[in-house]
């Protein structure tokens, strides 16, 4: 009885301690409160302050930040709330501009006219936004980057159109309707390509989260901008010399801190020109880039607006046209086409046809996705030999079958994305076989 004693005054003078941790990453867990059981007295301590606020930034980041995300998302989310604060800022300067133009507190304007301005205004917004999407809305997803700038300036020059439209009574409609295609162009971008960044940022298949959280974020930026906006309108309301100086100011700042945001983003997925980077790169150095060394090296304005500067790399992919039609093609091409099927790409799944300054590729019936990306890359390899005075079939289908294969593993160590390459879809595909003919000889 006396050993049993002693050993229960033992046990109650341990001290038990147990942590309660919060999150759903294993590697980014939270302790929020301590228990400690010292016999039978029970002391709770926590740490209510720092869970409040960790529960707060749930609502506006990802789940499992941030190792839920790749690690441009933080610089260009802090780049994109910035440009999305001045465009509320600078909404609010043009609508008020716009509103009087219609004639709004003017008591000669009738409703029926403002309402007919409006409409014509939204209508030609909406076919301009189902034209842009016929003619560039397969070129969206593979130049990202560039569409969003893109997207963001047309924004711009639309807000330009809605403050400018009261200084010209005569062309009031027209300015109004081009502003609000410009703008339709832009909301059609601007969503295409933030699919296309959801996705990059995405490392745990959680696209929906990150684009949920987003919408949070934007919300923030929107209720901020509004305010600072109606703020900035009546301060301005009346100076026009003000009202211009703020917008332009905002405008400017607008640019710059879209073109950050677009020049943080490291993407690995293999489009025209990171495909032509990467390649060209590597026939010289058999060293593959990273995303990031990549992403300094390419444009992210149409090249026709950088003409001007001096070309830091080779854009081979300029004289690659993919998925070409062969009913397109001339007699001579043809004859050369079909000489192609019955030596060098007899049993391949893509045909190179080679001119002065550009590389046809046509596609078979049965191409893949896969097959799609190794015809693009052989092309590059094509034109790069071209550009050495090497210009042969023989020798590019060599130094693919030597080292397109140990090109691909070499980008997937690096994070690349190498299912498939992205471009417009290829439309147009060919089917080619060759047949023996017996001619009876009198």
């Amino acid at each position: 009885m006396e050993g049993e004693g002693t050993e229960t005054r033992l046990r109650r003078s341990e001290v038990a301690v147990i942590e309660e941790w919060n999150g759903t990453a294993s590697s980014l867990l939270t302790k929020t409160a301590t228990i400690t059981v010292a016999g039978d007295s029970v002391r709770k301590s926590g740490r209510r302050f720092s869970h409040l606020l960790r529960r707060i930034l749930d609502a506006f980041v990802p789940e499992g930040f941030p190792s839920s995300v790749t690690r441009d998302y933080i610089p260009f989310q802090v780049w994109d709330s910035l440009q999305g604060l001045s465009t509320y800022m600078r909404t609010m300067l043009s609508t008020q501009a716009l509103l009087s133009a219609i004639g709004v507190g003017d008591k000669s304007a009738t409703v029926i006219g403002a309402t007919f301005h409006w409409f014509l205004r939204d209508l030609t917004g909406m076919l301009g936004g189902v034209l842009f999407t016929f003619y560039q809305g397969a070129n969206l997803d593979s130049n990202a980057k560039m569409w969003r700038l893109v997207a963001d300036l047309m924004n711009d020059l639309g807000m330009l159109m809605d403050l400018v439209s009261p200084l010209f009574p005569s062309a009031f409609l027209f300015i109004v309707c081009l502003g609000s295609i410009s703008r339709a162009f832009t909301g059609v971008a601007s969503g295409a390509t933030r699919a296309a960044l959801t996705q990059h940022f995405a490392l745990q298949n959680n696209a929906a989260d990150i684009s949920a959280k987003e919408g949070s974020q934007e919300t923030v930026a929107t209720m901020m901008g509004m305010a600072l906006g109606m703020v900035l309108a009546r301060i301005t309301m009346g100076h026009s010399i003000a009202i211009w100086f703020c917008f332009l100011s905002l405008t400017i700042f607008h640019m710059y801190a879209n073109y950050k945001a677009v020049r943080c983003l490291s993407l690995c997925t293999l489009n025209f020109e990171r495909s032509s980077i990467l390649l060209s790169h590597y026939m010289e150095t058999s060293e593959v880039l990273s995303p990031k060394q990549v992403s300094v090296m390419e444009h992210v304005l149409p090249l026709w607006m950088t003409s001007w500067r001096e070309n830091r790399v080779e854009y081979l992919h300029q004289r690659v046209r993919l998925g070409v039609r062969v009913s397109s093609l001339n007699s001579d091409e043809v004859v050369d086409l079909s000489s192609l099927a019955r030596s060098h790409y007899n049993k391949g799944k893509y045909i190179l046809l080679a001119g002065k300054h550009t590389i046809s590729v046509i596609m078979h019936r049965d191409s893949t996705a896969a097959d799609v990306l190794q015809a693009f890359m052989h092309a590059l390899v094509l034109a790069k030999l071209d550009d050495k005075d090497r210009y042969t079939h023989l020798e590019s289908r060599s130094w693919m079958a030597k080292n397109y294969e140990d090109f691909v593993l070499k980008l997937q160590s690096l994070g690349w994305r190498t299912e498939r390459l992205l471009s417009p879809s290829v439309a147009w595909k060919a089917n080619w076989f060759i047949s023996s003919s017996d001619e009876k000889v009198d």
